[in-house]
């Protein structure tokens, strides 16, 4: 095609665009387009012709059918949080980032259901005080609550805090309204906890990436408010005497157990150098510190009392070495924000690798002893910043370099580090990705696990629900 008339078919794409959605909303300008181009750890940089802001789901689908028409790809984005560049055009394939951000309406609150109907671009942090005001649970929660969108949630399946005691964003979704790679809309837009009529088809756009249809809006489950929370940091020795702690807890709070997060020393070590205002919370240094929570729907008393009776256990047993337990809303926050911290230290100490990992949780301790040993053997001198959902087989393990290392120089090493991370977690029967996707980060890489039989089941649902291969190409598959 002649630069002419690739240029006079850009500019029937933009008129449709522009006439469907406002022109206020369609960005062709470079420096209006800039935010939507990078990814939030600025490892992915790309390209796009537009970045296109519809503002209800019929625009949307006009905006996809467009695309559809004039053979452009579409790059969805939500927040623009994610960690693997799955929201980030490349420089090859002409495309357009599609923004859901403009749709940000809470559509409806059933209390009695205990359901929340949202649009895909409604910040997470606003869903749960949407659901406090009911007096109700929307239970997941994870450090860019603040910023990041259900739709981008659903989209790579998120994890977060409380996967322990509510599962992932896939087991807190009943039903979406998704755009499909044509332009269609499908409304499964239901609040029902049983609905064997066929296919799940839901399942198979949630954690997709955006890569078989747009979520535009979701039918997401509440929870009745819990009366009272019991939150504590508990010293351990090692891994092992953690998944000692996490089977006590269990056998003593059963579902009342909601969090059990993992943190190792040089990880609260670098908290509390770079953020000085929060202090190391026990007299002395321990190899590894857990925060676990306690969630009760009866009273405080018999939060507190199921707590204490774990610890004693634990204490006879000689798992827990020191604990300490939030005595205020404010002392629970300080907690929490020691363990969401971590992830921003690291970044204020400099570039690092970071792994997204899951194990079964029986293989956690072996997991972290032999990959430790392995990199400590190919890498002298490296620090482990090891932390996360040890209730729930996810674990962030990260490598920084030594200290006085060249950053940059280090980085050099990231395909060695990443294989012998990642050929361990396969060895322990893991994932490499816990809940961050795949993206574009990881995609090559997947499939150096997945067997034949997968890699071609999941290129055929691609190939069927979008065989143009214009939704967020270069991902996943």
């Amino acid at each position: 095609m002649s630069n002419a008339a690739s240029d006079s078919r850009l500019q029937s794409f933009l008129s449709l665009c522009r006439a469907a959605l406002g022109p206020t909303h369609v960005l062709t300008e470079p420096g209006d387009k800039a935010p939507y181009l990078i990814d939030w750890r600025r490892r992915f940089t790309g390209d796009a012709v537009a970045v296109l802001l519809p503002g209800s789901t019929e625009e949307v689908a006009a905006a996809v059918k467009a695309c559809h028409a004039h053979q452009l790809a579409i790059v969805p984005q939500g927040g623009n949080t994610g960690l693997c560049g799955g929201a980030t055009p490349d420089h090859v394939t002409p495309s357009v980032v599609l923004s859901l951000k403009r749709l940000n309406r809470i559509r409806q609150v059933d209390p009695l259901n205990n359901t929340i109907t949202v649009e895909a671009g409604v910040i997470l942090q606003q869903i749960q005080e949407a659901a406090r005001e009911q007096d109700r649970l929307f239970p997941l929660s994870l450090a860019a609550e603040g910023s990041c969108t259900i739709g981008g949630n659903l989209s790579t399946n998120a994890g977060g805090t409380a996967v322990l005691r509510y599962g992932n964003t896939r087991e807190l979704c009943l039903g979406l309204e998704v755009v499909t790679p044509s332009g269609e809309i499908w409304n499964g837009l239901r609040g029902l906890r049983k609905d064997n009529t066929g296919y799940d088809l839901r399942d198979l756009f949630i954690g997709a990436e955006g890569t078989l249809g747009i979520i535009t809006a979701a039918v997401m489950k509440l929870y009745p408010a819990p009366r009272a929370r019991v939150t504590a940091l508990a010293a351990v020795a090692d891994p092992r005497a953690a998944l000692k702690l996490l089977e006590t807890a269990q056998q003593h709070a059963g579902p009342m157990l909601t969090g059990f997060e993992l943190m190792s020393n040089i990880c609260l070590s670098l908290v509390t150098h770079h953020y000085p205002q929060m202090r190391y919370p026990f007299a002395e240094q321990h190899d590894q510190v857990v925060l676990l929570e306690l969630s009760d729907n009866e009273s405080e008393a018999h939060a507190r009392n199921t707590f204490e009776t774990l610890m004693e256990a634990a204490f006879e047993a000689g798992i827990v070495l020191d604990a300490v337990v939030a005595e205020s809303v404010q002392q629970s926050r300080d907690f929490w924000n020691l363990r969401e911290h971590i992830p921003l230290a690291q970044a204020d100490e400099g570039k690092n690798i970071k792994h997204d990992i899951a194990v079964p949780i029986s293989r956690i301790a072996d997991f972290i002893e032999t990959t430790d040993a392995r990199i400590a053997a190919a890498f002298p001198g490296v620090r482990m910043i090891t932390f996360g959902h040890l209730g729930d087989g996810n674990l962030h393990y990260n490598v920084s370099p030594p200290l006085g290392q060249d950053h940059d120089a280090f980085l050099a090493n990231e395909d060695a580090i990443k294989h012998i991370v990642h050929d361990s977690v396969d060895a322990h029967g893991g994932s490499i990705s816990a809940e961050h996707g795949l993206g574009q980060l990881k995609r090559e890489e997947n499939k150096r696990y997945k067997s034949e039989v997968e890699i071609a089941l999941m290129t055929s649902i691609k190939q069927a629900l979008d065989p143009m291969g214009l939704m967020n190409p270069g991902k996943v598959v």
